[in-house]
């Protein structure tokens, strides 16, 4: 099976996964074709596509790059700065389902928690001194706080295991 991981990372959380995925597919024997950022003429049998996610969806970019994908079947991976919540994911998958063009195949999605730049800490703390008993601040914060260490190597097994599931699919 050739299988082509096309991704986009700011901060490397998402690339941190779609190297273990690289890897986890080289090791089950799967011909790796491509592996990087999105291009228009990349030919495989399965496509693992990745992004982190920007307010509540993939990248703008992987949102194009999806919509090439007639008749294809893809996997989904992606980071979010707000983890934990299979609900959350569950919302995002079908988000990302929903741009797939007619006859694309989405064999499933993978999601787990990034760590996001200090830049974000900085704001809610400085909105929180504005606004000290707003509860989803404090929220949002610890939420922040949680995700430093991600991914882990946790995370990264998830991945691979995932990954190598979708593959017999």
């Amino acid at each position: 099976m050739t299988v082509a991981i096309v991704y986009q990372s700011v901060t490397g959380n998402t690339e941190m996964l779609a190297n273990a995925i690289r890897e986890e597919m080289e090791n089950a024997g799967a011909e790796v074709v491509y592996f990087g950022a999105p291009k228009g003429d990349i030919e495989a049998d399965l496509y693992f596509v990745g992004s982190w996610t920007d307010k509540g969806m993939c990248t703008s970019e992987i949102a194009e790059f999806l919509k090439t994908l007639q008749n294809k079947t893809i996997v989904y991976f992606a980071t979010a700065g707000f983890g934990g919540a299979n609900t959350y994911y569950s919302a995002l998958a079908q988000r990302v389902k929903e741009i797939l063009p007619e006859g694309t195949k989405m064999r499933g999605a993978f999601f787990c928690q990034g760590k996001m730049p200090m830049s974000v800490r900085e704001r809610y703390v400085q909105m929180m001194t504005a606004h000290p008993d707003d509860k989803k601040l404090q929220v949002s914060l610890n939420n922040f706080d949680a995700a430093l260490s991600h991914p882990d190597e946790t995370d990264l097994q998830n991945a691979r295991r995932y990954a190598r599931e979708c593959l017999t699919d």
